[in-house]
């Protein structure tokens, strides 16, 4: 502490070198009669003389708000005690507002006495200060209000900080578990296993991420076990280390693992059922081939004779009669052919009429799966079964499959933008899908392009075939989706009528809707609108 006698030398001195307000108050004049330049621009002046000139600043002891009889009364106060301190806030001259430790003792020299004032601006301590305690309550608001369990313990495997969860994890009331040992949340048949593991974490601290390939389990108060996923952190206090667990309760994901596992050997033993039920429909069908040759004379018969019923049964005998007659009259032809091929030097022809043999077979196929569609449509047996469906994929697998049918120089390109997996019926949108690539590739020339185009919005799936083919003009257009109708320009080419019926019926099974666009010797684009989920699996 200064001597109430300092030298001049002194003052001068603690006047140049301090980093403080430093001035000189003349208490018999009651005003400041010196300011070192520290003090000058703390305050805000421009200069000694501005501020020792100033009405207010020169007579106030930094004190404010300050009447002339409170300032003679800190005079008295100041001169009775010998000395002066407060924190105190104070704003300089331009409003600027900070904190300070003002300091005020009586000094005098030979003639008069003073006080010296000293002002310490404080301003980096008190926000430092205020930092360090919002640090401290966010710090407890995230440890309070964290959506995880968080245990603390010290080095002793001592509880030393719970927040509410983990408190609600273990069912313990408030501040019971504090001071415990952490082996009382653990089960019994590991709690001395656990007490190795925590001496060796204690020896070589690590961090631990959640789950860590570990099948961990927890104690409550009651002694019920639970499964936890636990990631271990650790601080330093004082040289002393502190060990942090956050704590998940994974009950309901341990539980949803195991209806997921249920739920894939359901699965399995479903595919095997549709296996078989796949290989029976196959034997059905080639039975049902079998007997389509001995059915075809009597078919002809009846449908001659039933003319009467009117002009869609007439339609019908003329294209399956039509229909039916081309590939069977190959297959015999072919059949007649082989028995001539004896040889071995003869495979190759063999092996010529074999394939014409089953492309017409495959041909006969198509049409009695098309009339049995048509059957099972109007009676209603047939329903959408939506399932995940990997649009591109389906859409790729039915390009490989059609390779075949191409003509030279022909090609299918495909543009789909759509999520991976979709939620529809893949079934019934493959024969839509057939269906309207087989017409774009029948009625389009060698060297023509066949694109398909799937977008996808949040809530529709929109396709488009288009080709370069020979066309529908306006008037066939409008009759295009009825049973048995065939457009003027595609009497040459084999076909049931049924197929565009078949698809619009599908699409609309679906929830979609279907639409056409063509021009003769230009091509055709036919549109599907389909409604679609994404995959709920996703």
């Amino acid at each position: 502490m200064l001597s109430n006698q300092p030298t001049n030398a002194l003052i001068d001195l603690l006047f140049e070198q301090s980093d403080d307000f430093i001035g000189v108050y003349d208490t018999e004049n009651e005003r400041f009669i010196r300011v070192n330049q520290v003090g000058v621009r703390m305050l805000g002046f421009l200069s000694e003389k501005t501020l020792l000139d100033d009405p207010i600043w020169s007579k106030s002891l930094l004190i404010a708000p300050q009447t002339d009889e409170q300032r003679v009364n800190l005079i008295h106060e100041v001169k009775q005690a010998g000395y002066y301190e407060q924190e105190t806030e104070r704003s300089s001259q331009d409003g600027t507002r900070f904190w300070g430790r003002l300091v005020i003792m009586p000094v005098k020299d030979e003639h008069n006495a003073y006080f010296l004032v000293r002002l310490t601006n404080q301003r980096r301590l008190h926000q430092a200060e205020q930092e360090l305690i919002q640090s401290v309550q966010r710090y407890e608001a995230v440890f309070t209000h964290a959506t995880i369990g968080i245990i603390v313990s010290d080095q002793l495997g001592r509880v030393v900080s719970v927040n509410k969860l983990a408190r609600k994890l273990f069912d313990y009331p408030d501040d019971e578990l504090l001071g415990q040992p952490i082996e009382v949340l653990v089960p019994t048949d590991v709690s001395q296993y656990h007490e190795r593991l925590r001496q060796s974490f204690a020896d070589n601290p690590q961090v631990r991420a959640m789950g860590h390939n570990r099948d961990l389990h927890a104690r409550r108060k009651d002694g019920s076990v639970f499964p936890v996923e636990i990631s271990l952190s650790y601080f330093r206090l004082d040289n002393e280390l502190y060990a942090v667990a956050y704590i998940i309760d994974i009950t309901f994901k341990k539980e949803a693992e195991r209806e997921l596992l249920a739920h894939r050997d359901r699965i399995e033993r479903l595919n095997v059922e549709l296996e078989q039920k796949v290989a029976e429909r196959t034997h059905a069908l080639m039975n049902t081939l079998e007997q389509l040759q001995q059915s075809k004379d009597e078919l002809d018969k009846a449908l001659t004779a039933e003319r009467e019923l009117g002009e869609l049964k007439s339609r019908f005998v003329s294209m399956a009669s039509h229909e039916f007659r081309t590939p069977l009259t190959t297959i015999l032809t072919s059949a007649t052919l082989i028995e001539k091929y004896a040889d071995n030097e003869q495979q190759d022809k063999r092996q010529k009429h074999l394939q014409r043999i089953r492309s017409s077979v495959n041909h006969l196929n198509d049409i009695l799966e098309e009339f049995l569609s048509v059957g099972r449509l109007e009676e209603g047996k047939i329903e959408a079964r939506p399932v995940a469906v990997d649009l591109s994929k389906l859409i790729q697998d039915i390009m490989a499959e059609m390779q075949g049918m191409l003509k030279p120089g022909q090609i299918i390109q495909p543009f789909i933008d759509c999520p991976d997996r979709v939620w529809l019926d893949p079934s019934l949108l493959r024969k839509v899908i057939v269906n309207l690539l087989s017409n774009a590739i029948k009625y389009s020339d060698a060297g023509s392009i066949v694109t398909v185009r799937g977008e996808c919005t949040d809530t529709l799936i929109t396709l488009t075939i288009m080709d370069q083919g020979i066309g529908i003009s306006p008037d066939d257009q409008e009759h295009l989706f009825e049973r048995f109708f065939r457009a003027k320009n595609a009497a040459n080419k084999p076909g049931t009528g049924l197929g565009l019926h078949i698809v619009a019926r599908y699409i609309d099974l679906m929830g979609g809707t279907v639409s056409l666009q063509s021009e003769l010797n230009i091509g055709t684009i036919v549109t599907l609108t389909l409604p679609y989920e994404n995959d709920p699996a996703d």
